[in-house]
């Protein structure tokens, strides 16, 4: 019999940046914090090398932050989601301050800010360079340990959520240890992360596999613009799987992207040249590669002093046998960040009574079809804070909780085919053959496997950019290049959710 524990508060499912400041705005109602592995570890957030993105410094307004942010995302933004997100940004900065996070300050206390790609002016936030999400986390992780309001359960993770008879969400049933569980709760937020995983080159934790989204799915959730993946640029190519990052600041101090002769390309591709918008400059390198090796020029732009200004690349680099300060760095396109998730509104809520998404596994509007470089960090922020205040006020949902139904995992060979295959076929660019074959292949191991979470997320993904037959964004069609007349959201949701089948 699977022990049953009800939690009069909200259950937050994944511990990072978004997880905990929804945990801690929670406050007082009592909030659990459900984490696959130790706090801090296996979570994007302290991987962000590049830092925060607000208004903070002189000449900077929050407008001109939204126009940035409303230009990157290509016509898919939701404008007054955006307007939450610059307008709050320069207090959820301040506040991370407030709780420890060491941001980099010059001699009067001031913010040291620097430039990033299709930013208007020097406005990210970082720490020691390139140390921003760690410090970060570190910070905020010794402030849920503090909370009295707060429980945290290490080495757990969700399975399932748990419904009563109209789809409300009760809660989730849970696996620790081998063992189920059921924990029933008021208020159910996702935060789990994005979906890197499922691409066979990613920055990503390799766990990052959409689980909350396919969670999120098979209840009947709506899920918006799935099709959105941004590739970062540069990640590092040396082999290592997840690919180390080559923040986008290195190209900020002026670090150049060029062939294996030495020679810049980026100028024939945008007029921002190697600060063009990442979905560019990502194409841009996909195109050289095809007739050699792409190189980040740091010897030149950055030389003796690289492992001071980005100790985290420095130590990457020289994990696989490069020294950035006199060698440039090789770098390759990698699935970096999921623009799509599941739909809510600026309150974290989604269309299910009592469950909230925020986070990377949220689609709040605010990044439409291609992120604004470090604006992630500051969502997580500002809207984990306004999921947390409202999930608060969630008093549960009525009558009895149906029995959940866990997704199946995924046989280990049969992801690696599928990281392969996404890469392949709904990566960087990809054209209605790709996507159709890749549909097929998903369905037929459907039904041999079930529907794992990992099928689930991809079958979404490759649906979704089937059907939008235009490119746009970080959606690059080859057989659609030009973007249509209008921008429309992509917004599914599954045909037969769980409870429909456990009915």
């Amino acid at each position: 019999m699977v022990e049953r524990l009800h939690l009069d508060g909200v259950l937050v499912i994944g511990a990072g940046l978004a997880g905990l400041t929804a945990a801690l705005a929670a406050a007082p109602r009592r909030a659990m914090v459900l984490s696959p592995g130790p706090l801090g570890e296996g979570c994007a957030s302290a991987w962000a090398q590049g830092g925060m993105a607000a208004a903070l410094g002189e000449g900077d307004e929050p407008s001109l932050h939204a126009a940035d942010t409303l230009a990157a995302g290509a016509g898919l933004c939701d404008p007054a989601a955006v307007d939450i997100l610059t307008g709050e940004g320069p207090l959820a900065v301040r506040a991370l301050a407030a709780l420890g996070a060491p941001f980099d300050r010059d001699a009067t206390g001031t913010f040291v800010q620097s430039l990033e790609a299709a930013h208007s002016r020097a406005r990210v936030a970082r720490v020691g360079g390139d140390g921003a999400g760690l410090a970060i986390m570190r910070a905020v992780i010794a402030a849920v340990r503090a909370a009295p309001h707060i429980e945290v359960r290490e080495g757990v993770r969700a399975i399932s959520l748990l419904q009563n008879a109209a789809g409300a969400v009760a809660g989730a049933m849970v696996e620790a240890d081998g063992a189920l569980s059921e924990i029933v709760s008021s208020a159910t937020v996702l935060a789990t992360g994005g979906i890197g995983g499922l691409y066979a080159v990613t920055t990503n934790p390799l766990a990052a596999q959409g689980e909350g989204l396919a969670l999120a799915a098979m209840a009947g959730a709506e899920i918006a613009d799935p099709e959105f993946i941004q590739f970062h640029p540069t990640a590092i190519a040396l082999g290592i799987d997840p690919a180390p990052l080559a923040t986008e600041a290195l190209r900020g101090d002026g670090a150049r992207l060029v062939d294996e002769h030495g020679i810049a390309f980026m100028d024939r591709h945008h007029p921002l040249a190697d600060l063009a918008p990442r979905d560019v400059v990502a194409r841009a390198i996909a195109e050289q590669s095809r007739l050699g090796p792409v190189f980040l020029d740091t010897p030149t732009a950055i030389g003796a002093d690289f492992a001071r200004h980005f100790p985290a690349v420095d130590a990457a680099c020289r994990a696989g046998g490069l020294d950035p300060s006199v060698q440039p760095i090789p770098v390759t396109p990698a699935a970096h960040y999921h623009m799509g998730g599941v739909a809510t509104d600026s309150h974290g809520r989604t269309s299910l009574p009592g469950l909230f998404a925020v986070g990377e596994c949220a689609s709040t509007g605010v990044h439409g079809a291609n992120r604004l470089a470090s604006n992630s960090l500051l969502e997580a922020a500002v809207f984990g804070a306004r999921a947390g205040r409202s999930a608060a006020t969630a008093r549960g949902a009525s009558g009895a909780v149906v029995p959940a139904i866990a997704l199946p995992s995924l046989p280990a060979p049969i992801l690696a085919e599928l990281r392969v295959r996404m890469s392949g076929q709904a990566g960087v660019t990809r054209d209605a053959a790709g996507l159709g074959d890749l549909l097929a292949w998903i369905g037929r191991q459907s039904r041999l496997h079930g529907p794992a979470a990992p099928l689930i997320v991809a079958g979404l993904i490759a649906k979704a950019a089937l059907e939008r037959q235009e490119s746009r964004g970080a959606h690059f069609r080859r057989d659609f290049p030009a973007a249509a007349r209008s921008a429309e959201r992509s917004l599914l949701r599954l045909a037969a959710p769980a409870r429909a089948q456990a009915a």
